[in-house]
């Protein structure tokens, strides 16, 4: 939990607007619009645009709200982690108290206008997203347990889930085959990015794998995670939301990332730290653009479906 330190920690300077957006992880929050976009626009049912805007604006909202409720909580081990040190709180330009209230706050801003602008179903589901991600992954996973980062990937893997029900108001196989691919996704991604941060978990006491079974185990857990995750995404070129240009991405995508996983497979550590961790770096690296591509060839194959063109 946060120490009361970061609360009571006089700001060095004042916030300063941009402050306040690092508070919602903007990295993480394009992904999330990005996906939750692809979501509702590969529904087989059209939404009106200003529907669609003011949905993804307030799932968007939501996401933000999300990083500052979990930068509040993670601000004991942001100041130890080399990749965390520098955010807001840790380094004293926004109150850990500022980043509780405005968490809140937005939090509830979003589903209820998220319920207003679409459905009740798909502000439920945001707001289910918005307490696994701070409750569930942020205040009990990530601290308890080396499956954080496994169970954890549900957060992040439901916006595709939320927009396809602002287009349908409710579930189907294609929304959870969306959510499949960013839930296989999270550990491999994750885990190679703990592999090249070396000590920075050790230091902040959070049990990721990389800790408690060690590197050897990790990089074994990163290729079989991969070829699960190679198999469902391009099984998913024959669904409804795939197609043949979808197809071809997955091939070459999923073919370029098992080769990636297979070199950290094959590597030692006294060969990894010669490399700089090089190899674990570019399927990081990879694993950015993997996401934005399959999610990219899907919204592709739903904007040319009504043309013919798209899907099979």
């Amino acid at each position: 939990m946060t120490d009361v330190s970061f609360s009571e920690k006089p700001a060095e300077r004042e916030a300063q607007m941009g402050d306040y957006i690092a508070l919602f992880k903007p990295r993480v929050m394009s992904l999330v619009v990005f996906t939750a976009l692809v979501g509702l626009l590969a529904a087989p049912v059209s939404v009106h645009p200003v529907v669609a805007f003011s949905s993804i604006l307030f799932i968007a909202i939501g996401a933000g709200a999300s990083g500052a409720l979990n930068m509040w909580w993670d601000a004991d081990i942001d100041a130890v982690m080399r990749r965390t040190v520098g955010r807001p709180i840790p380094s004293g330009r926004v109150q850990a108290g500022e980043a509780l209230y405005l968490g809140v706050a937005l939090s509830g801003l979003s589903v209820m206008m998220l319920a207003l602008a679409a459905n009740l179903l798909a502000a439920a589901m945001l707001a289910f997203t918005i307490f696994f991600y701070a409750v569930v992954y942020s205040m009990w996973l990530k601290r308890s347990t080396p499956q954080n980062i496994v169970i954890g990937g549900a957060a992040g893997a439901f916006p595709p889930v939320i927009g396809w029900i602002v287009a349908t108001g409710s579930f189907s196989i294609e929304a959870w085959l969306m959510f499949a691919l960013i839930f296989m996704w999270t550990p491999p991604h994750f885990w190679a990015l703990a592999l090249f941060m070396k000590s920075d978990y050790d230091d902040a006491g959070v049990p990721m794998l990389t800790v408690t079974h060690g590197r050897r185990t990790t990089r074994a857990h990163i290729i079989v995670y991969t070829v699960l995750l190679a198999v469902l995404a391009v099984g998913t070129g024959f669904t409804a939301i795939g197609g043949p240009l979808y197809l071809a991405t997955a091939v070459l995508l999923n073919a370029l990332f098992l080769k990636g996983a297979w070199d950290i497979w094959r590597r030692d550590e006294p060969r990894a730290e010669a490399d700089s961790y090089g190899t674990e770096r570019k399927f990081f690296r990879l694993s950015l653009w993997y996401l934005f591509a399959h999610f990219g060839a899907i919204l592709i194959e739903a904007a040319l479906r009504p043309y013919g063109l798209g899907g099979w």
